[in-house]
């Protein structure tokens, strides 16, 4: 065959040749032209005369290669094999390359993620996300024909491409010199919202070609037609037809009219242009056309269309669901969290799903009760911030968190997790932990009177003594002086290093003023920690993730099982004995439930900062109230143990009463860590009880001693002699260097207000003096009546 159509190529210029030789030679010998038919020259005819003129010899014919034609037409039909050839592999190169069409199913665009809390319901979506994807069959068909009508009438007849469609949107941008139609399927725009961007180029194009074929062969018009109407961006940052029905007009899908679906179809061109709530003439001109469209394509009916084109554009404007969280304080601080567990490539990915541990409803409980104390204490009280968080201490999960106030776009700080704050006396439950750890018995007795240790000089609220005085006394009603004291005998080493086991972050100052909370903790990480002695001595970080799922449902993280014995678990319940008679019978009392509550209260320096941390076997919680200028306050921490109490009240009938442990044997028991006790250079110890004249009672009974404490309202409690265990305060005595500058003195100044707490709270007697060996079983703690619901105030205060 090739040979066939070069010798045909090469037949007409040999014709062409032989004939002008025959018109040369007839022209010179009288010879009429001779029409060759063959390339070989004829034989000599034998008649002719010799001697006569010899026809010329036949022409010569040059080679194909030689002549032009031929490299013309050779080199077209090569560019036009290798063209196709290149195009065919360009094509199946690329169709091969485009990504998994079922993967249309589930995309989320990139940087979204849904929050959900514990009990399922969604806090919060970030990102581009669609607030509410709805499902086909819950669709309106009404609304679904709009778009079909607006966006590709023959939706249902094409496989993808819409070829009559282009050529028609060809004529009709030829006859009006404009792009006024474009001819892009539902299939084709889905194709660029999940797979491509939207660049305007030829190569993406053809992408979003082959993707909508492909699209079509895997999925149903169903499914399409749902992703696309989903994921479809309808301006006012409404994503997808549920989000705009209630942007747009404050309803569900299942509400919307005839009028107003062509409305939310109209918009999908360009939401800038045809929105209402930017051009409300450009949104009735649109609405309008789509509802001739779909009177035109039979969808509606002639008195349909006429009412919907007589109907008013009245629009209500509303903020897309979950565009804001209800609980700000909590969903920011997943945020941070989730930039720490995740990488910027997963973060970006988009689709995440955020399991979060948040209770919804005690979260709300927590609102209400921080609402109703900053109404009941800001003005007379002069507190201006109120923060509360709850942790399930056998997971470390936070159940509910409330950082504050004031929560705007401008003042986003949370003082659960932001805020420095000292505080005081919540802090001695670690130095009194850390003794019990090394042995100590909490019948150890110690000279509650004037100490300086090394120009150091605690000083307790009202600055009176109550001489000697054991250690379950002296937490109960938060002395001062013998917590400093305690903390000299247990040593600073062991104190700070248990505090961080059981769940203290922040950097401690090893300072005899540690004991009385100097060193600056946030509210959370003093909660968290609490709740390691109800967890039985195990400590759980606390944390606000469960898992995270990317937009296919796979988990990327989940929060691994940590765990840590911070503390002994015997110690534990001894320390948990030892903080619910503060809350039975001591500075805690407002705190009390009726059920096994361990707690301790804490003042920092002139009533900047009132604490309240407690627990029950199933829950911790903790409470502040303060001022975020570090202005005093006029309020006791009695005050947040009234908070506490109001916020733990609220979910009695959610959890169980379960009982603490068995507080185990106290005598002869063997310390789990090793004390290290302070050797201070200078101590100052008086050996009995120094009664100022001017004292919180005025008590004047010589037979009675006023034991007052720096939390608590002072009460009579009998006289006890000296146990002679002098050096169980401090094995050091020595004289006071006064040429050396004045030592700062911790003290607690009255309230100038009185603060709430229980009225009938029943004086629990001092345990005698134990002896050496063996120790005395520990008397039970009588629980009081549960206070009033409105006590009458009397002084007091840590």
């Amino acid at each position: 065959m090739a040979r066939s159509w070069l010798t045909w190529l090469s037949l007409p210029g040999g014709r062409r040749s032989r004939a002008a030789a025959g018109r040369k030679s007839g022209g010179k010998s009288g010879v009429g032209s001779i029409n060759h038919s063959r390339t070989v020259a004829p034989p000599q005819r034998l008649d002719q005369p010799a001697g006569e003129a010899k026809e010329p010899p036949p022409h010569r014919y040059r080679p194909l290669f030689w002549r032009p034609l031929f490299w013309v037409v050779l080199l077209a039909g090569a560019g036009i094999a290798g063209g196709g050839t290149r195009a065919y592999r360009v094509i199946q190169a690329t169709n091969d390359s485009l990504p998994d069409s079922a993967s249309a199913l589930t995309y989320q665009r990139g940087g979204t993620a849904t929050m959900v809390s514990a009990d399922g319901v969604i806090l919060q979506k970030l990102g581009p996300a669609s607030s509410e994807s709805i499902t086909r069959d819950t669709m309106p068909e009404h609304l679904v024909q709009a778009f079909v009508a607006s966006e590709d009438q023959r939706f249902y007849e094409h496989s993808g491409v819409d070829y009559r469609g282009i050529a028609r949107a060809a004529w009709a941008n030829l006859r009006n010199r404009d792009v006024v139609e474009g001819a892009s399927t539902i299939t084709q725009q889905l194709a660029r919202i999940v797979f491509l961007d939207q660049e305007r180029s030829f190569q993406r194009k053809s992408k979003e070609i082959l993707m909508a074929l492909k699209l079509e062969e895997s999925l149903t018009k169903e499914q399409i037609a749902e992703r696309y109407l989903n994921l479809l961006y309808l301006g006012s940052g409404a994503y997808g037809v549920a989000d705009a029905a209630w942007v747009y007009f404050g309803k569900t899908i299942d509400q919307l009219t005839i009028a107003e679906s062509a409305l939310i179809a109209g918009m999908a061109p360009a939401p800038s242009l045809y929105s209402p709530a930017v051009n409300p003439e450009a949104a009735r001109s649109q609405r309008n056309r789509v509802i001739r469209r779909m009177l035109a394509t039979d969808m509606i009916t002639g008195l349909e269309a006429e009412e919907a084109i007589s109907t008013d554009v009245a629009t209500t404007t509303n903020q897309p669901k979950f565009l804001y969280s209800e609980f700000p304080y909590f969903t920011i601080d997943v945020q941070k969290q989730l930039e720490t567990l995740l990488t910027p490539e997963q973060l970006a990915a988009g689709g995440l799903t955020v399991e979060t541990t948040l209770n919804v409803v005690w979260q709300r409980r927590a609102e209400e009760t921080v609402r109703d104390a900053i109404a009941d204490y800001s003005s007379w009280q002069r507190v201006g911030q109120i923060a509360l968080v709850a942790v399930d201490p056998r997971n470390g999960e936070i159940k509910a968190m409330v950082g504050g106030t004031d929560f705007t776009s401008e003042n986003q700080f949370n003082r659960v997790t932001q805020a420095q704050r000292q505080p005081g006396s919540t802090f001695k439950t670690f130095v009194y932990a850390a003794a019990i750890a090394g042995g100590m018995s909490p019948y150890k007795d110690y000279i509650d009177a004037r100490y300086v240790v090394d120009g150091y000089e605690p000083k307790n609220y009202g600055e009176s003594y109550s001489g000697g005085i054991d250690l379950l006394r002296a937490l109960r009603n938060s002395v001062n002086i013998v917590a400093v004291k305690l903390l000299v005998d247990t040593g600073f080493d062991p104190v700070v290093q248990l505090a961080g086991r059981m769940g203290i972050e922040s950097p401690l100052l090893p300072a005899y003023s540690l004991a009385l909370g100097t060193s600056e903790v946030n509210l959370l990480e003093l909660t968290s920690a609490y709740g390691t002695l109800a967890n039985k001595g195990i400590h759980r970080p606390a944390h606000g993730i469960r898992r995270v799922l990317n937009a296919s449902g796979e988990v990327i993280y989940e929060r691994p099982n940590e765990s840590v014995q911070a503390i002994d678990a015997n110690s534990a319940a001894i320390m948990t004995w030892m903080l619910r008679g503060v809350v039975e019978g001591g500075t805690g009392g407002n705190a009390y439930l009726g059920r096994p509550v361990a707690g301790k209260t804490g003042t920092s320096e002139n009533y900047r900062d009132l604490w309240f941390v407690g627990y029950i076997p199933q829950l911790a919680a903790g409470v502040w109230m303060g001022n975020d200028d570090n202005t005093p306050t006029r309020g006791a921490s009695s005050m947040a143990a009234s908070v506490w109490r109001s916020f733990m009240a609220k979910l009695t009938d959610d959890i169980p009463s379960e009982p603490f442990p068995t507080l185990p044997r106290l005598g002869g028991r063997a310390g789990s860590i090793t004390l290290s006790p302070v050797k201070p250079g200078r101590v100052v110890v008086d050996g009995g009880p120094n009664q100022p004249s001017d004292s919180a009672s005025g008590s004047s009974d010589g037979g009675r001693r006023q034991s007052a404490s720096t939390e608590s309202a002072s009460s009579d409690q009998p006289s006890l002699a000296p146990s002679g265990d002098a050096s169980s305060g401090s094995s050091s005595s020595g004289s006071l260097d006064t040429s050396e500058p004045a030592a700062p003195v911790i003290t607690n100044e009255p309230p100038e207000a009185p603060a709430p707490r229980p009225a009938n709270t029943a004086p629990v007697p001092a345990p005698a003096p134990a002896p050496v060996a063996p120790a005395p079983a520990p008397p039970p703690i009588v629980a009081p009546p549960p206070p009033l619901a409105a006590p009458p105030p009397v002084l007091g205060g840590d």
